[in-house]
């Protein structure tokens, strides 16, 4: 066991310990939800990570991202999560993909077969079309849904798509509709149920469409549930603690 493992080794066991370290996981989106879920697995001993981003690091990311600081400003995200996690582990084996997840450019993923594919972008296309696919290719699947203009992190939970009936999520709402038309009934997600604020717009401001807010303290918890759904699949612990 490495000794930077050894107390989650004292949870998981060595065979947990060699689960993970076998394990490939694609990761799809590196902000305020991906970006700690990068560093959860990594910190988890996952040994695989496939990180999937077009972005780069921006001025109003230091709110709430992980890997954003002063230094970082520019940076593509693939990298600055990249060294961020082999400053950890400098054994953790990263495929770096500058790019969009589409469904007409999606092949680079399932080329690379990965054991495990966690989603934390925002474009609905996207999410659906990695939803059927996932599907149709038997790749386990753990979906983020929307953490914007929320204030609570206690109000985060995974589940099953049909348990957010009652959250008022416009983001999942349309994603239970279109993967109810596309024959999907059930899908792992991770969501709130604090009902979205509305945002505050300066009234010298365009109040037209504009970026959701966001605070520090919930985009990242997300994440680190988003990890450990993912973790706890790979260990075959998914109905554990529901």
């Amino acid at each position: 066991m490495d000794q930077w493992l050894c107390r989650t080794g004292l949870l998981l066991g060595e065979e947990g310990l060699r689960c993970l370290a076998g394990a490939k996981v694609a990761l799809l989106g590196l902000g305020g939800v991906g970006g700690s879920c990068a560093e959860a697995l990594c910190r988890a001993g996952v040994g695989s990570l496939m990180l999937v981003d077009n972005d780069e690091v921006s001025l109003s990311n230091l709110n709430r991202q992980l890997i954003a600081t002063l230094d970082t400003i520019g940076r593509p995200k693939t990298e600055a999560v990249a060294g961020r996690l082999r400053s950890i582990n400098p054994q953790i084996c990263l495929t770096l993909c500058r790019q969009f997840y589409l469904p007409e450019n999606s092949s680079f993923l399932y080329g690379w077969q990965p054991d495990l594919v966690l989603d934390a972008i925002d474009t609905v296309t996207a999410k659906l079309h990695l939803a059927q696919e996932c599907r149709r290719l038997g790749i386990p699947l753990v979906s983020c849904l929307g953490t914007g203009n929320r204030l609570s992190p206690q109000c985060l939970t995974a589940g099953d798509i049909t348990e957010t009936v009652s959250t008022g999520c416009p983001l999942a709402r349309v994603m239970r509709r279109e993967l109810r038309r596309r024959g999907i009934e059930h899908l792992r997600v991770v969501y709130s149920t604090e009902p979205a604020q509305k945002a505050v717009v300066p009234d010298d401001e365009n109040t037209g469409r504009h970026p959701p807010g966001s605070i520090s303290f919930v985009p990242p918890v997300a994440g680190y549930i988003l990890a450990a759904e993912g973790v706890r699949l790979l260990l075959g612990r998914a109905d554990e603690n529901k």
